[in-house]
């Protein structure tokens, strides 16, 4: 209950304008720590650099709730330029994009557009041998990406679109099942948004727990699943319950986040285990930002002492 209350004030406080106001102008020194730059190439340099440790890429470009289908368009022709760049570099690209920041719920031409400009992108990622992520957003979106999901999957195949499930939602166990008969690739995250206790389980034990479930249930079904955490215990449980089932080290990866626990990436790609790091660019870094703040109270202590050397 203490976490919950701690990221709910975290959150509250960054989405004051004041705040934000200050934190663009003085925290961007330190935000560079979580976020790979500002542009695709200094995203597409980072994953030369973990490539060099032998840790594989999901290349991120930052922006969400995105209001006219011109902005959406805009950043939709963005990612297929990041896609593009990948290529050029030699680079099997693997992206993660929020149907929010396409256009999902804007109505263009009588189709939705997130779902119009999401076929563009992972269209182009197919072609390349590539991957797309559909990023999962605050609870009100779910059943919307939920189905547009499905109808990705349908269109081109489970090993070029995956999705995101989200630990801390009491709805994620059944939306885990529900999507079984697609065999998907589903990334399974623990859940950074500012969520009512009447969707969202308030207590990081019970969070932990059922992302365990998710975890060993899609396991057992037979798919593939992104271990996307840094909880070392919960790293370790996966292990034991991998090597138990003689489930194969090709059948997951473990997932984490650019500029966290690097040694310990670097320690499991050693170990021979897949290990990709999720890497976050792009101007719109903020909302990312406080959510990576929001998740430990060490990280506020972190980035005033850097605003404060500003």
């Amino acid at each position: 209950m203490i976490d919950q209350l701690y990221r709910k004030a975290v959150l509250t406080v960054s989405g004051q304008k004041q705040i934000e106001s200050l934190v663009r102008s003085r925290g961007w020194s330190v935000a560079q720590r979580f976020v790979a730059g500002e542009s695709a190439q200094t995203a597409i340099a980072a994953v030369g650099e973990l490539a060099a440790d032998g840790i594989l890429s999901n290349l991120d470009l930052l922006g969400e709730f995105v209001a006219s289908p011109e902005k959406a368009n805009e950043f939709a022709g963005q990612v297929l330029h990041l896609l593009d760049a990948a290529r050029a570099e030699g680079i099997k690209p693997y992206v993660s994009v929020k149907l929010s920041s396409i256009g999902q719920g804007q109505t263009v031409d009588g189709q939705d557009l997130g779902l119009t400009n999401a076929r563009r992108s992972i269209g182009k990622a197919k072609e390349y041998g590539g991957f797309v992520c559909l990023d999962m957003e605050d609870h009100p979106r779910v059943d919307q990406t939920l189905e547009q999901f499905r109808v990705l999957v349908g269109e081109f195949g489970a090993q070029h679109v995956g999705t995101v499930l989200q630990s801390y939602l009491y709805r994620a166990e059944a939306d885990r099942a529900s999507l079984d008969d697609l065999r998907p690739n589903l990334r399974i995250v623990k859940g950074a948004y500012l969520e009512p206790e009447s969707v969202a389980m308030p207590v990081k034990a019970d969070v932990d727990a059922n992302y365990r479930k998710l975890v060993y249930a899609h396991l057992k079904a037979g798919n593939y699943v992104n271990v996307a955490t840094h909880d070392e215990t919960i790293i370790a449980d996966v292990q034991h319950f991998v090597l138990a089932h003689g489930i194969s080290k090709d059948a997951f990866e473990f997932q984490m986040l650019y500029g966290i626990r690097r040694d310990l990436q670097k320690e499991l790609a050693a170990q021979g285990y897949r290990v990709r790091a999720y890497i976050p660019y792009g101007r719109d870094w903020y909302a990312y930002f406080s959510r990576r703040i929001a998740e430990r109270p060490a990280n506020v202590m972190f980035v005033l002492r850097g605003m404060l050397k500003g």
